[in-house]
Parts: C-alpha cells; structure tokens; sequence
C-alpha cells in the first residue's frame, strides 16, 4: 500500500520548503510529480525552481513541455502521471489522483489556508479510512521538520 506522508507548513511557504524535498528525492532516485493548481500555479513552480538558489540545480519539467516523460521531477495541475513518477507531490490544495500507482504521496499544505488545512484533515481520515500508513509531519520554529504522527 502506498505510504503517505503530510507535511503542515507553519514556518515557511511552500516555495521556500518544496525545493529541498525535491532535491532530497531525486538524490534517492526517484521520479517525482508535483501537483497543483492551475496552469499559473505550474508556472510560477517551474520559473521558481530554476531561481530559487543561485548554486542549486534541479532538473525538472512542466507538463506539455516536449520532454515531460524524461523529467525527474515534473510540474502539473492534471491527475495524469505522464513521467512515470513513484513519487506524487500534492500541493495547494489539489485534489489527488487514484494513490496505488504510487510508492509514496505527500500532501503539502499551508497551515494558514484553512480551505488547505480543512482538506489535508479530510484527506488524512479518508486515507486513513482506507488503511494506508500515515505519517504527520510539522515544522519547527526553526523551520525544521518534526514528526508529529
């Protein structure tokens, strides 16, 4: 079963936290897919990840790009898992796909969005619901992560 991990930004916004699991899960090898909302919030992800650190590179796509299939981490606001990621990101409040296919999910969302909060609550009792394994994350005041379930 597909282990799913939730990750309650309290300290920092998602552009800031994202970066550093992404870059985490392509040095582990995985295909990763992020998903969110709306072709601007694609967007703005994909402009965000090539400037986010002047000594930082992290190899990535959007979808409709003419390589999408060979991208280790790709940007998308559809359910389709068109890189073949074992990874799925689900940020912004995006409503995911079927999880199965998946080695792990993570939800993403702002702790300050309580349209974002009330979803990751109703998705952390459906999937648990379900019986798949789940584990709460939150962050510090230093910003660092610290499993709360």
């Amino acid at each position: 079963m597909t282990e799913v991990l939730f990750y309650h930004l309290t300290e920092s916004k998602l552009e800031d936290a994202l970066p550093a699991l992404l870059e985490k899960s392509v040095e582990r090898g995985w295909r990763v897919i992020v998903q969110t909302v709306g072709r601007d919030r694609v967007d703005m992800l994909d402009q965000h990840l090539w400037t986010f650190r002047e000594d930082s590179f992290l190899p990535h796509g959007a979808d409709g790009d003419a390589f999408e299939r060979d991208q280790p981490v790709l940007l998308t606001e559809s359910l389709a898992n068109a890189n073949a990621a074992s990874v799925r990101f689900i940020v912004d409040g995006a409503q995911p796909p079927e999880l199965a296919p998946y080695e792990r999910v993570v939800f993403m969302f702002d702790g300050y969005d309580n349209a974002q909060l009330e979803g990751a609550r109703e998705q952390w009792k459906s999937l648990k619901a379900q019986g798949h394994a789940l584990t709460y994350w939150q962050q510090s005041p230093e910003g660092r992560w610290v499993k709360k379930a």
